[in-house]
């Protein structure tokens, strides 16, 4: 659609210089106007603005004028109602565009909302993308936005404005990601959006070691810090290299690479006897091997016995290559 405008544009902006070409070397030549003379008996003409003529014309030049009063007429008509059909067009499109995003958003539940499309907001979307969950970024910025939109669902605005939370659904969510580099907003949004959704669950970014407990006592689950993580990242690499690069390799980034898997008690009801580990029996099933056991309280253990009895409301992580991993997805039907 926009090609066929630009063409349009194209069009009309050729016909324009053309007539004003034309009327520049016909009073050239018709009469002995000199070249400033021409040029601007031309401009006064196609313009129709009305000022007096140079000097008295002849019939020639009357005619001529005339010609080119009338043709500059068709042709401006015609560029202006070009220009103003895509202005207008390109206008509609745009809020039909933003009519869209809105009707998706709304139609979300138990969706991610994330603050802030920086460097950590883009590697959670990446992350989010990867793993097709549904999720709504909220950015004021709107080169990025513009540059974004059609892989990821926008709100437009200021975090700290109520308005904006509730327009990215945060009464609906199940998670806040609070990703701004500022911890002061990051704070604001962490109580603005727990006094909307009691049951969400918050993680916040922090910068500043004295900026966690706040974020806790305002109501996020999780903090996390990046430098620090980064810091205890490289510091490992020097102590414990070969672990670190191996737990490195234990990818969780989505289609096709997927090394560990979460997978909740309820999802194995009905499929098969999963009263203990032993009677899950995935590796053999599958390959993959249970490497942890979440209780219904948050409770981890590590590396459980066979023997341990499981709860509906727990959790295994599995272990397994991406082949193994997609097995157990499919036997299960967990996509």
């Amino acid at each position: 659609m926009f090609r066929l405008f630009r063409s349009k544009i194209t069009i009309a902006l050729t016909m324009m210089v053309a007539i004003f070409l034309v009327g520049v070397f016909g009073y050239r030549i018709i009469t002995d106007f000199t070249w400033v003379e021409s040029i601007y008996m031309t401009i006064i003409t196609v313009t129709t603005v009305g000022f007096k003529e140079v000097r008295p014309l002849d019939s020639n030049a009357q005619i001529f004028t005339v010609f080119l009063i009338v043709s500059s007429v068709f042709i401006f008509g015609f560029a202006i109602s070009v220009i103003s059909e895509y202005i207008l067009s390109r206008n509609s499109l745009q809020l039909l565009k933003k009519k869209r995003v809105k009707n998706k958003i709304k139609s979300l539940s138990n969706h991610i909302v994330v603050c802030g499309y920086g460097r950590n907001g883009r590697q959670a979307a990446e992350k989010l993308t990867a793993y097709n969950k549904p999720f709504v970024v909220i950015e004021k910025s709107k080169e990025l936005i513009e540059a974004n939109e059609e892989e990821i669902l926008f709100v437009e605005g200021d975090v700290n404005e109520d308005e904006v939370l509730l327009e990215a659904g945060i009464d609906k969510a199940q998670y806040l990601v609070a990703a701004l580099p500022d911890d002061a907003i990051n704070l604001f949004v962490v109580l603005s959006a727990r006094q909307m959704n009691k049951d969400l669950f918050i993680i916040s970014r922090a910068s500043q070691v004295n900026s966690v407990k706040k974020l806790e006592f305002a109501g996020a689950n999780k903090v996390i810090m990046p430098d620090k993580i980064g810091g205890d990242h490289m510091a490992s690499l020097v102590v414990m290299p070969d672990l670190v690069t191996f737990m490195d390799k234990l990818s969780v980034e989505g289609e096709h690479t997927t090394n560990l898997e979460e997978v909740e008690i309820e999802d194995f009801k009905g499929q098969l006897d999963c009263n203990s580990i032993r009677d899950l029996d995935l590796r053999r099933k599958t390959g993959c091997t249970i490497i942890g056991y979440i209780r219904p309280d948050g409770h981890y253990i590590i590396n459980p016995e066979a023997d341990l009895q499981l709860e509906s409301k727990g959790k295994v992580i599995v272990l397994g290559r991406p082949e193994q991993i997609d097995k157990l997805n499919q036997m299960f039907q967990l996509d």
